[in-house]
């Protein structure tokens, strides 16, 4: 159970600040609570993917909102950058490769496991 309600959260962070569906404030509620090293890989596949896509303004916006609004959760990013996890990721997937939920899945399942 612990397994998949991570997996709802995580996805209910990615996918709120990707779509808009939430305020830079709901998600903050969300990422104070979650793994700095989810944090990091969610925060930097949001900036890869859309790094040239049509949407970027607004994403990247939200992101770049959330991580000004909070200096919290810029240290948490921070923090989770140098976990072995983002290291194995790195390695063997490209964040652009992946959609959402097949990302979040691999990570939180890695994370968990």
């Amino acid at each position: 159970m612990a397994f998949e309600h991570e997996q709802a959260q995580a996805l209910r962070i990615l996918e709120g600040i990707e779509q808009g569906s939430m305020t830079a404030a709901q998600s903050y509620g969300l990422i104070e609570d979650a793994d700095p090293t989810l944090i990091y890989l969610i925060f930097t596949w949001l900036r890869k993917r859309y790094r040239k896509h049509e949407a970027a303004e607004a994403v990247v916006g939200r992101v770049l909102e959330i991580l000004s609004l909070y200096p919290a959760v810029t240290r948490k990013v921070k923090e989770g950058e140098d976990d072995p996890v983002v290291a194995w990721f790195e390695d063997a997937y490209s964040y652009r490769n992946l959609d959402g939920p097949a990302f979040i899945a691999l990570i939180v399942e890695k994370l968990e496991g």
